[in-house]
């Protein structure tokens, strides 16, 4: 499963500064986000041969801070029969699976096996004692296998409700989040399924189910389910929605099968969060493209790149628990990187341009009659990006609100409402070419 190289090169002023990017080759999904000893990793999907989808093997790096990485070698690589599909990664601190010590907990990564005829997907361990710098594979692999075609994408974290590793995967075509729970990793028993099959449309991918405090009160937590789809999402191709209900031990029970949508941009998908992240903090991360064009964008010599971290929260807002998206407060740090603009509403639409050097202008406003916020990105849309206007429900009440707007090379987030609603798109310019007017 090779692939030829792409002679498409982008400008290399368009490699973002602090999001993460590969430092070569295609990269999707990111994998097995887990903090230890200090550090943030990150694993992610990775073809080590090239720069177009294949291959699939977990790539590697880890962070201090979120925004500067270290490149490390492939983690998990291919086989002659296996791609190491999407996954999850934990420290077994209890010593559960006997991979590592009390006094050396081994680093144990779950992922799909994935049979690249295409005919079969099953879930696997591989462990690392050294930090994640070598892994060796699990001898009794796979350790849950349905004899499906499509079954993957497991995320792992120890529950305390359960006080036992518990695990969401997905059935994709059967649009179906299982639960499983074990003791050791190794052994497996289904608990439930969660299913909402006349939601959205798109096969279900990536699910994450974790637990948040609302109004930072830690005697009232709801959990919430992250389950990314292809296609389907809200404005076209792939995209990420959630429901936010309780958690027993056993079953998700969501408070309503409202479709909420985690981002109405049209480049964020099969994002999770960090496990055993410090002083509790939930920290999501995105691979920052679409499903319908990311073959298409120039590689740079990487073709893909994530979203900036964002710190999640839930808060009450008219009564609802409401969830809430903001920039890593480090993001702070970088000079232009993140901007706050105030919007006036008027009785036409009114908000902020963005034009680079070549006079190209991206619109980022509010319009009252449609009572939407929208990102108009069509005028730098060349690139093989889809030229298009992204928009997300949002009634101002006619009372001025605040835009957050993060700026990294051919990228743009928004954040409105607090966090409440997020916007994210690649740009095919760089925001140090980028000045901001209102109107």
């Amino acid at each position: 499963m090779e692939f030829p190289a792409s002679s498409k090169l982008a400008p290399k002023s368009l490699r973002p500064v602090f999001r993460f990017t590969p430092e070569t080759n295609w990269m999707n999904d990111p994998n097995g986000l887990i903090y230890y000893k200090g550090k943030y990793h990150i694993f992610f999907q990775y073809n080590p041969e090239g720069d177009q989808w294949g291959n699939m093997s977990w790539g590697h790096a880890t962070s201090t801070d979120l925004i500067n990485w270290q490149h490390l070698p492939v983690a998990i690589p291919y086989s002659a029969t296996h791609g190491i599909f999407s996954g999850s990664a934990v420290v077994d601190y209890f010593n559960t699976s006997g991979f590592g010590s009390l006094e050396n907990p081994a680093m144990v990564a779950i992922y799909t096996d994935h049979n690249h005829d295409g005919t079969h997907q099953a879930q696997s361990l591989a462990y690392s004692v050294d930090e994640g710098l070598t892994w060796t594979k699990y001898e009794n692999n796979p350790v849950l296998d349905l004899a499906m075609k499509d079954f993957r994408d497991p995320k792992v974290s120890w529950n305390t409700t359960n006080e036992a590793w518990v695990m969401s995967v997905v059935k994709p075509q059967e649009f179906s989040v299982c639960f499983y729970q074990s003791h050791d990793l190794k052994s497996w028993t289904l608990l439930s399924e969660f299913s909402n099959i006349n939601g959205t449309d798109g096969v279900w991918e990536c699910p994450d189910l974790f637990p948040l405090a609302v109004d930072g009160d830690p005697t009232n937590i709801k959990w919430v389910l992250f389950i990314s789809v292809n296609p389907g999402g809200v404005t076209g191709g792939s995209g990420t929605h959630y429901f936010i209900g309780d958690w027993d031990g056993k079953e998700f029970t969501a408070d309503d099968r409202t479709t909420r949508w985690l981002d109405y941009g049209r480049d964020n998908y099969a994002g999770v969060t960090w496990s055993d992240a410090p002083n509790g903090r939930r920290v999501y991360l995105g691979w920052m493209n679409n499903w319908e064009y990311a073959k298409e964008i120039s590689a740079n010599p990487y073709r893909g790149s994530m979203t900036t971290p964002r710190e999640l929260s839930l808060i009450t807002i008219d009564n609802k628990v409401t969830l809430i998206q903001k920039p890593i407060k480090e993001i702070a740090s970088i000079p232009g990187a993140l901007q706050k603009f105030t919007v006036i509403p008027t009785s036409t639409k009114s908000g902020l341009h963005f034009s680079d050097k070549e006079q190209r202008t991206i619109e980022v406003g509010y319009d009252p009659s449609a009572k939407v916020i929208y990102l108009d990105r069509t005028p730098m849309c060349s690139d093989g990006l889809a030229g298009d206007i992204q928009s997300a429900p949002f009634d101002c009440k006619n009372k001025p609100f605040e835009i957050e707007v993060v700026l990294d090379n051919g990228s743009i987030e928004i954040f409105v409402a607090g966090g409440a609603i997020s916007i994210s798109s690649l740009l095919a310019s760089s925001p140090s070419h980028l000045s901001a007017t209102t109107f």
